[in-house]
């Protein structure tokens, strides 16, 4: 996937000390988020050499874990392309590039199916001429010619990175031209000679969730501690980044104030060092940066003097009348319906184009504006019932990449031309799903509310026998769980007798802002309570029962499973809980955590604290009630979800004397993983504890 809980009331406690200074104070594991700490490091050592044992020795695993990789690395998988001039550029991996190779091809080529690739940039010679495990983080590049780029490097697949300036014609870095150590630095080019840049420049440069508060001028030639400031936030903020787009003969950049996950400000730079802050509501998401009009998503209700804009509707913002004092002449392009969710947009010169669900279904939209300013509608002509993804936008040239994928037929590579789909290249099938049905289900929560989910089986499948079933969730950050091409894993598990499910519970973006919001802060528990319907629809209607269900979740996602395990354990016999923000009493006090309080609430409020205290699953273990083995995954060098959280959250379990697995990476940053070789080894795990489970 590229991307890739149940009402519960508990007793209301107080306590003589405030949240804070209670973790402080009476947690006896806090030596456990020093993450480099010999003794915690000792002790993860000891997690993972008494839990791989029990997942490597399930049968068949090496054989998994093979054919996982052979998939990972097939050289018959798509290339994704991002248009750069007369190329098109791809980053690839496989088993002769296990940190990857950025490489191009000519454009004509590209499109018609028929690639000439020439490497431009090697990670792993890179990697092993500097003795650095580097992991790639992608190119941003000046336009509109984008000669000039910036290479983000990552040491083990963490956040933070080191810059260098790169010539991708040149294919070679600029002799002393820009370099920036190791942070989780936001910048842009603001032309050949300058970068607007926010980075760790020392104490108090860093906002408390971690990211720079403020951005500076920075002057090729010149040292990086002494470009001035040219705008700051306070602490309290997210964090200030730059944006800039350019055109041939103009170009524009902007400040964008993140203010809270869901609220932002944005002002215009010029390099006369002026800021002009625009006049668009801060609940407006930005999703198209223009150097005349902005496109922003409005995540609530925005009243302009005699015009409503509707939550979940994209306006178009007029930057030169907001520049000029005007108030931007906001108008209205689209409006989606109940059913409909907008997902990503992006424009042309000619057209702008919406990425729509409906019914969680992909479909493609492209809008053009009349010469009497009415917008027209048109659906692009491609596949239905699966996902639509824009892989990259050829502004110019009014082209699009487009990949469709449902769960039983692999990606599709389309380029749509000014309207026109034209095939590219296709994956060839990695299964046989000859018999395998895909049903879109919905449950009924505790409040009444109707939650789809997907449900893959075979139909030769006796429907007299539970199946065993692997049930996906996250409901969380408005981020919408579509329907995929099984990865690997899932393959092998249906192949073996087993059911895969997909919740898509409130508090992602299937439905758009209202979905979302209907389970931020003291309505987290409306996410908890869609997955427990699924699961009791899953063993109501036969399909599967407690004993042969299982939950697996990442990031707020093992969260969501974290609670699956302390509230409802009798609903499950598996939780894999990946990455996972556990103990929620200081999740803002770790790494990017502060960034989140918009999402969960902040635990330091006298009126949130107690709701958080009662879903929280690190402070919810229980040794009163029996809960299913659970597979706990993190990895050392994720820099936004603390690894602190499942090691804490595994050393409380082994006190009240729960049964847990644990597996912790030592590098992969967030996505758990560096590499296609560690990305299938963990796969594996993952396959082998559901087998473990749920088919004895």
């Amino acid at each position: 996937m590229r991307v890739q809980l149940g009402v519960f009331i508990l007793p209301i406690l107080s306590f003589v000390f405030g949240a804070q200074a209670m973790a402080n104070t009476d947690d006896p594991f806090l030596w456990l988020e020093e993450v480099e700490g010999e003794k915690a490091l000792g002790y993860v050592e000891g997690l993972n050499a008494a839990s791989r044992p029990h997942l490597e020795g399930v049968s068949g695993f090496e054989e998994s874990r093979a054919e996982i990789l052979k998939q990972l690395n097939a050289p018959d998988r798509l290339a994704y392309g991002t248009f750069r001039g007369d190329y098109v550029y791809n980053f690839w991996q496989d088993e002769a590039n296990v940190r990857g190779l950025i490489r191009r091809s000519p454009k004509a080529a590209y499109i018609a199916g028929t690639p000439a690739w020439e490497s431009v940039l090697d990670i792993d010679a890179l990697a092993k001429a500097e003795d650095k495990n580097w992991v790639y983080k992608g190119l941003t590049c000046l336009g509109p010619d984008e000669r000039l780029c910036m290479i983000s490097l990552s040491p083990g697949g963490t956040d933070a990175v080191e810059l260098r300036e790169f010539n991708l014609i040149e294919k070679a870095f600029v002799e002393g031209g820009f370099e920036v150590p190791l942070a989780k630095t936001w910048f842009d080019w603001v032309d050949e000679d300058h970068l607007l840049i926010g980075t760790d420049y020392g104490e108090g440069s860093l906002t408390e969730s971690g990211y720079p508060r403020s951005q500076r001028l920075w002057k090729r030639a010149t040292a990086l501690m002494d470009a001035p400031e040219v705008f700051s936030l306070e602490t309290d903020k997210m964090g200030l980044s730059a944006v800039s787009k350019h055109k041939t003969g103009k170009s524009r950049t902007y400040l964008q104030s993140i203010l809270t996950f869901w609220t932002s400000g944005i002002a215009v730079f010029d390099t006369s060092g002026q800021v002009t802050p625009l006049p668009i509501s801060e609940n407006a998401n930005i999703v198209h940066y223009g150097v005349d009009r902005l496109l922003a998503l409005m995540r609530k209700v925005w009243s302009v003097g005699d015009k409503t804009f509707p939550a979940g509707s994209l306006i178009a913002f007029d930057v030169n009348h907001a520049a000029n004092g005007g108030n931007g002449a906001p108008e209205l392009i689209f409006t989606p319906t109940a059913s409909q969710a907008i997902e990503t947009v992006t424009a042309t010169d000619a057209a702008v184009y919406i990425s729509l669900l409906d019914d969680i279904n992909g479909q493609l939209l492209r809008l053009e504006q009349t010469p009497d300013g009415q917008w027209s509608t048109a659906t692009v002509p491609l596949p239905k019932a699966g996902s639509l993804s824009i892989i990259d936008t050829n502004e110019g040239e009014d082209q699009l990449f487009v990949t469709f994928e449902s769960f039983t037929q692999p990606e599709t590579l389309y380029l749509i031309d000014a309207g026109v789909v034209a095939k590219v290249d296709a994956m060839p099938a990695r299964f046989d799903a000859s018999d395998i049905v895909t049903e879109q289900r919905f449950a009924t929560s505790a409040d009444g509310t109707k939650v789809p989910y997907y449900l893959v089986r075979s139909s030769e499948r006796e429907r007299d026998k539970p199946l065993p079933t692997w049930l996906v969730g996250y409901g969380g950050f408005e981020i919408a769980y579509k329907p995929f091409y099984l990865s690997p894993h899932y393959q092998l598990w249906l192949k073996a007798g087993g059911a895969f499910a997909l919740g898509n519970i409130r508090g992602g973006g299937e439905y758009g802002p209202a979905w979302h919001q209907a389970a931020l802060l003291k309505n987290r528990h409306k996410a908890c309570a869609e997955l427990a319907a699924i699961l009791d629809d899953l063993d109501s209607s036969g399909v599967s029962d407690p004993a042969r269900i299982g939950v697996m979740g990442g990031s707020n996602g093992g969260l969501l499973t974290g609670v699956m395990l302390t509230r409802y354990p009798d609903k499950h016999n598996a939780a894999i809980i990946g990455v996972p923000l556990l103990d929620m009493l200081r999740y803002d006090k770790l790494l990017a955590g502060a960034s989140w309080v918009g999402e969960y609430g902040d635990p330091d409020d006298p009126d949130m604290v107690d709701y958080i205290r009662s879903y929280s699953p690190y402070q919810n273990v229980s040794a009163d009630t029996l809960y299913p083995e659970a597979f706990i995954f993190t990895s050392t060098k994720d820099d936004r979800v603390h690894p602190g959280h499942a090691r804490k959250f595994a050393a409380k379990l082994s006190e009240a004397g729960q049964p847990f697995l644990y597996y912790e990476n030592t590098e992969g940053g967030h996505a758990g993983a560096s590499n296609r070789i560690q990305a299938a080894y963990r796969a594996a795990l993952e396959l082998a504890y559901m087998r473990r489970r749920l088919m004895p």
